[in-house]
């Protein structure tokens, strides 16, 4: 890969084209002429940029993946610095609102979640990126945030657990939306969002232990 072609235009629409593709329709299904003829360029030119079709998948988990993962961790940030402290409530909310209100688009949500549901379901070496540069920074950030108003004897492992219970019950109704309308006959208006923020955030409260922890105000 060329070491001066970092905005290169064609680069970038095999980047996004690849992404598209990949899914669309998983790694193994997408070829490389596919992938170029999408971005309107040469055979030759994902070696040229990247290497290899797998250097290119890989590319498209650190240029494109990651960038909106950090979007959405920064949403949670802002969130959690609108309130007066860090707590299984304020820490809930947070979560729930970056994932279910903002800031991706539908199409950024859509292309987010079938690439990372294939990396779960098959991890290559695009998931090692992921597990290590993005998800394990965040949730130990989140274990620092929590691990002092939570009850008393919860070990490590625990915590994380825990951590990870709360990020399921997120995912499943933020990228369940098909589902969790068929079920409840709700759209994801806005007036739903607020109200599967607030849910989340309760149902969270319960699992982490909270309200032993929390004063009510």
């Amino acid at each position: 890969m060329s070491q001066n072609d970092e905005h290169d235009p064609t680069k970038e629409r095999l980047l996004d084209q690849a992404e598209a593709l990949f899914a669309q329709k998983g790694y193994d299904a997408v070829s490389v002429r596919e992938i170029t003829t999408a971005a309107r360029c040469n055979l030759a030119a994902v070696n040229y940029h990247f290497g290899s079709k797998e250097n290119l998948y890989v590319e498209v988990f650190r240029a494109r993946w990651a960038p909106r993962a950090m979007r959405v961790q920064e949403s949670f940030r802002d969130s959690l610095a609108a309130q007066d402290e860090a707590s299984p409530t304020t820490v809930a909310r947070a979560l729930a609102e970056a994932f279910l209100i903002g800031p991706l688009s539908d199409e950024e949500r859509y292309r987010h979640h079938q690439l990372i549901v294939r990396e779960l379901g098959q991890p290559t070496e695009a998931f090692k990126l992921v597990a290590d540069e993005v998800m394990r920074p965040f949730f130990r950030q989140l274990a620092d945030m929590l691990r002092p108003t939570l009850p008393k004897g919860l070990d490590k492992e625990g915590l994380m657990l825990n951590i990870l219970s709360m990020f399921a019950i997120v995912l499943h109704f933020n990228f369940a939306r098909a589902a969790v309308t068929r079920m409840t006959g709700r759209e994801y208006d806005e007036a739903f969002k607020a109200r599967l923020v607030e849910h989340i955030t309760e149902f969270s409260l319960n699992g982490l232990g909270g309200h032993q922890q929390e004063v009510p105000r």
